[in-house]
């Protein structure tokens, strides 16, 4: 899948997401039922306005649905670990000790890389 470049806007209609993301309104919806992580807020006038954080993370659902052939419950686990490292690494100071969980994540990671590679093969 090629980058998609995101505009500098702060929201975007569901109308826009789609268009950029490649991506049907109701899937949209969809998603938005699914990952919890995706939460447009609403106009005065009941339309889904998504920031572009929200575009950026329907991109990786997309990516990891479609492209790394992922299911919903799989990718709700790999956004799930990916938040809680961002979280984790935002306390790394706090709890020194995450060793073991550090070579988890990397191993995981190494995981995903080799199951992309026989994939293609």
């Amino acid at each position: 899948m090629q980058s998609t470049e995101i505009p500098d806007k702060v929201y975007f209609k569901i109308g826009e997401v789609s268009e950029l993301t490649g991506v049907k309104p109701y899937v949209l919806r969809y998603w938005e039922s699914e990952f919890n992580i995706v939460k447009p807020s609403k106009s005065v006038s009941n339309q889904r306005m998504y920031k572009k954080k929200e575009v950026e993370l329907i991109l990786e659902i997309k990516r990891l649905l479609y492209e790394d052939k992922f299911t919903i419950a799989g990718a709700k686990k790999i956004l799930q670990e990916k938040a809680r490292r961002n979280t984790a690494g935002k306390t790394a100071g706090k709890f020194p000790n995450n060793k073991t969980r550090d070579v988890l994540v990397d191993l995981r990671e190494m995981l995903v890389e080799i199951k992309k590679l026989v994939e293609v093969h």
